[in-house]
C-alpha cells in the first residue's frame, strides 16, 4: 500500500467536478490539489486528517477543505458499507463568480475561511449531505444551481468547527514532494514495527540531524510527533473496528502500553478506553 501525494489538475472547461461515491478505503491517499474540496461521507466512522488536524468522525462527516491543504481520504480503512460524495471547486469559479457578484459575497468569504478547514455538523450536515447525494442525478445547469445553493447554505451556517487556529498555506516546493512521498511511504509500510529516524533518513539520503531539520521545516512537525499522530490515527481506526486497547497499542507499533495511553491522551484529549466508549457505541 503506497501513499500517493499528487497535485490534481482541474478540468479547465469545468467550474467544478463531482465525484459520485468514489471508493478509496483500501488506499492511504495523502494528497493535495488546487481545487477547494467539499466532501460528505455517511455510513462510516473514520479518520478526519486535514493538514495538521487529526480527529475522528462518527457515522457521517461534512468538511470543506481549502486550496492545496494536504488531506487524507476520509474513507481510508473503512470496512462498513458507506457512500461518499466529493465536490471539487476550481479557483477561477471562486474568483469569477463569488467575488464578482455582491449577493454571493458570503460564499466568497466561506472560501477564504476554508483555508482553516471547516467541519460542519447538525442540521447543516444533514441537509447538505442529502443535497450532495442528489447532484449526480442533475443536468449540468441544475448542478450549477444546486452547488450555489449548497455553498450559500454553508456560508450562512453557524454549525461548524474550524480545524486549525491559523489558515493553512502549502509552502512545499514541488521538488520536495517526491522526497516526502518516500518518507510517508516508509511510515505507512513500517509503522507497526520499531522505526529508527536514521533508517527513515536513509530513504532520502540525509543524515539523522539533517533529516530532522528537513522534516520539521517542510511539515511543521517533528518526525516523532508526526509518527505518533499517525500511529494514534491507526489505533483509533482499530478501536472503532472492535480491537481492545492492548491490541490497538501493539498493532500500531507502540512498545509500551503506558506510553501508548499517554500519547493517545496527548493527541486526542482522552484515553483509549474513553475514546472507544464515546465513539464505538455510536456506530
Amino acid at each position: 500500500m503506497k501513499i500517493q501525494l499528487e497535485n490534481i489538475q482541474p478540468d479547465e472547461k469545468s467550474s467544478f467536478r463531482l465525484l459520485h461515491n468514489p471508493k478509496l478505503n483500501d488506499l492511504f491517499f495523502w494528497h493535495f490539489h488546487p481545487e477547494y474540496e467539499l466532501v460528505y461521507i455517511e455510513g462510516a466512522s473514520g479518520t478526519r486528517h486535514v493538514g495538521k488536524h487529526i480527529s475522528t468522525y462518527a457515522y457521517s462527516d461534512l468538511v470543506l477543505i481549502g486550496s492545496n491543504i494536504p488531506h487524507l481520504n476520509f474513507d481510508y480503512g473503512i470496512k462498513t458499507t458507506y457512500r461518499k460524495e466529493v465536490l471539487h471547486i476550481s479557483e477561477p469559479f471562486k474568483e469569477q463568480i463569488f467575488k464578482q457578484v455582491q449577493e454571493l459575497s458570503s460564499v466568497y468569504r466561506l472560501f477564504e475561511i476554508a483555508q482553516y478547514g471547516i467541519a460542519f455538523s447538525g442540521s447543516t450536515k444533514k441537509l447538505v449531505g442529502e443535497q450532495m447525494k442528489k447532484l449526480h442525478q442533475l443536468s449540468a445547469f441544475e448542478q450549477f444551481i444546486a452547488v450555489v445553493k449548497i455553498l450559500s447554505t454553508l456560508a450562512l451556517s453557524n454549525e461548524f468547527e474550524l480545524l486549525h487556529k491559523q489558515p493553512v498555506h502549502n509552502r512545499l516546493a514541488k521538488k520536495q514532494l517526491p522526497r516526502l512521498q518516500k518518507v510517508y511511504s516508509f511510515i505507512d509500510e513500517n509503522y507497526t514495527e520499531k522505526i529508527k529516524i536514521q533508517d527513515v533518513a536513509k530513504t532520502i539520503n540525509l543524515s539523522k540531524e539533517a533529516f530532522c531539520r528537513y522534516f520539521k521545516k517542510n511539515t511543521g512537525n517533528t518526525f516523532t510527533s508526526f509518527l505518533n499522530q499517525y500511529r494514534i490515527t491507526q489505533a483509533k481506526r482499530l478501536l472503532l473496528l472492535g480491537k481492545n486497547v492492548s491490541e490497538a497499542c501493539y498493532e500500531c507499533g507502540f512498545e509500551s502500553l503506558s506510553y501508548f495511553n499517554r500519547t493517545f491522551k496527548k493527541v486526542s484529549g482522552e484515553n483509549p478506553s474513553q475514546f472507544k466508549s464515546n465513539h464505538f457505541l455510536r456506530k
